[in-house]
């Protein structure tokens, strides 16, 4: 049988299976465990084949774990030799959630989730600009608009009205989406009005700031849609956090654009000659706000 692991802990996985919806509490055969490994065995999002062991019981073994296409993951220093601790396999995308008003977004703060997303080994990521109700669609617009221009998706939402649930719901359709993003913007009602039922505490386990993470392994959940809500540590414990400086260009996509341009290749666009960056500065092309942001990245400042 064929599935997608949605839970681990110590030595057992449970697997979603395709042919029956059932989920399946497995081990790993011997000869698995037995192969040199330079990152964790099997985790929240592997696909996986297995054999089952006890139909009554749905217990099986897995026989197979498919290759990953993307991984969260995190260094550990301490194994002796570079490992990679795998939080959550095949993630689809990211979701970082803001509020457009109460609280007022803090866009340098969003510039910090974006980086922490884009050094992340995942595909696609989008940002949601939560409770449009409360400040007016046109002013929300007018703070998040220019991500739009950068080439971010953003989609506009309200629980109370319905505004972009659907649209949301749409776009997490047949993905492994992480939902990420500051305290007290509105994502665990955001996330029950895409899903009603479900009742995640979101708020607890996606924090991204500086509050304590309840969560050390991801876990799927689900969407009726085919889809699963990832439910992992914030980024900002799976190291993904602090980037370096030399990095931060990279990170920054409308930088990165001109960056290729530069005379040097290894420029911080701070004070060298020839700057690519520096002219689409003078342009217009790279918008004051979020130069300063990759100013204050680079030099260190909170």
């Amino acid at each position: 049988m064929r599935g997608i692991v949605v839970r681990t802990y110590s030595d057992f996985f449970d697997v979603l299976a395709e042919e029956d919806g059932a989920v399946w509490q497995c081990k790993v055969a011997g000869r698995l465990k037995k192969e040199v490994r330079r990152s964790t065995l099997v985790a929240a999002g592997d696909r996986v084949d297995f054999e089952p062991v006890d139909a009554a019981t749905r217990v099986g073994l897995i026989s197979l774990i498919a290759e990953r296409e993307h991984v969260l993951s995190r260094l550990r220093p301490d194994s002796g030799y570079p490992y990679e601790d795998v939080i959550l396999a095949n993630p689809d995308e990211i979701m970082i959630v803001f509020a457009a008003a109460r609280p007022e977004p803090h866009l340098r703060l969003l510039d910090r989730f974006l980086v922490a997303a884009e050094a992340a080994d995942v595909a696609t990521m989008f940002i949601v600009a939560n409770k449009v109700d409360v400040g007016g669609l046109e002013a929300a617009r007018q703070l998040f608009g220019p991500y739009e221009q950068i080439g971010y998706p953003v989609f506009y939402t309200s629980v109370k009205t319905g505004a972009g649930i659907a649209a949301l719901r749409g776009q997490m359709h047949n993905r492994i989406t992480v939902v990420t993003g500051p305290s007290g913007v509105g994502k665990s009602s955001l996330i029950n009005a895409i899903e009603p039922g479900l009742n995640l505490r979101v708020g607890e386990v996606m924090e991204i700031g500086k509050g304590r993470h309840t969560t050390r392994a991801a876990e799927l959940h689900p969407l009726a849609n085919g889809g699963f809500i990832a439910d992992t540590p914030g980024l900002r414990e799976l190291g993904l956090w602090d980037v370096r400086p030399e990095e931060l260009s990279d990170y920054f996509p409308e930088i990165r654009r001109h960056a290729a341009h530069c005379r040097f290749s290894f420029c911080t666009h701070v004070h060298e000659p020839d700057c690519a960056v520096q002219l689409a500065i003078a342009t217009g092309d790279i918008l004051p706000a979020r130069w300063d942001s990759y100013q204050r990245l680079f030099r260190g400042d909170d």
